[in-house]
């Protein structure tokens, strides 16, 4: 096997979440970037497979990055979604979740409340969550 290209189904909008990615939570940025985009070229597909389609031999996955664990509590996990394409050996990125954070921490700085980033948008809903978290670890 000669290995598979990398491809976006929407490039701009998936290096504005790459970016942010880089900006707020550099060790998921360093393992997408120099370990799991060289598995996925080599052809080994990592994370959980989420969706196949028989007629179209595409197999859609869901990868975990590394976060922190409160973000994950307070936004949900960082995940890469992509889709490979078997017969033209292409992986397509998708999108990196949670992409409504990531977007608004790459159009404005974001700003931090016990350590984890709070949306501008919905900054109260936020600060309740990680309140609240708090509160029932007893911290």
């Amino acid at each position: 096997m000669k290995g598979f290209i990398l491809d976006y189904v929407n490039e701009n909008e998936f290096k504005k979440l790459e970016r942010a990615l880089k900006k707020y939570n550099m060790l998921a940025y360093k393992r997408l970037n120099f370990e799991y985009y060289p598995a996925l070229r080599n052809g080994s597909f990592l994370g959980e497979l989420i969706k196949t389609n028989k007629v179209d031999k595409t197999e859609t996955y869901e990868l975990k990055l590394p976060s922190d664990h409160m973000f994950s509590q307070v936004h949900g996990d960082v995940k890469l979604i992509y889709t490979v394409y078997l017969k033209e050996n292409i992986v397509m990125l998708t999108n990196i979740t949670p992409s409504e954070i990531l977007l608004e921490g790459h159009k404005a700085e974001l700003t931090t409340y016990k350590g984890v980033m709070i949306s501008k948008a919905n900054a109260q809903k936020d600060i309740f969550k990680i309140d609240l978290i708090n509160m029932l670890q007893g911290k």
